[in-house]
């Protein structure tokens, strides 16, 4: 099974923010934050999928959300790239 990190953006309209997150499913995920009932951070606003990046393992993939969430200053390059 493939296992996501993914960094989320606002849309254009919405106040600026990110969101870093893991899921199995990136859909299904999305969808979840666009209808409120993703992270308690994220109800209210409307997203889109800017970053992705595909693990084999679960442990790997926690271990670099993880470090994204806590390395602003990564989380920011990866979304300048991203523009």
């Amino acid at each position: 099974m493939a296992h996501y990190v993914y960094i989320l953006k606002t849309l254009d309209g919405y106040f600026d923010k990110s969101y870093v997150g893991y899921t199995t499913n990136i859909i299904n995920r999305l969808n979840k934050h666009n209808s409120s009932k993703g992270a308690k951070s994220t109800r209210g606003y409307k997203w889109k999928v800017v970053y992705k990046k595909r693990f084999n393992s679960k442990s790997k993939a926690m271990a670099f959300e993880y470090l994204l969430k806590k390395d602003r200053k990564k989380r920011l390059s990866i979304l300048k790239e991203a523009k």
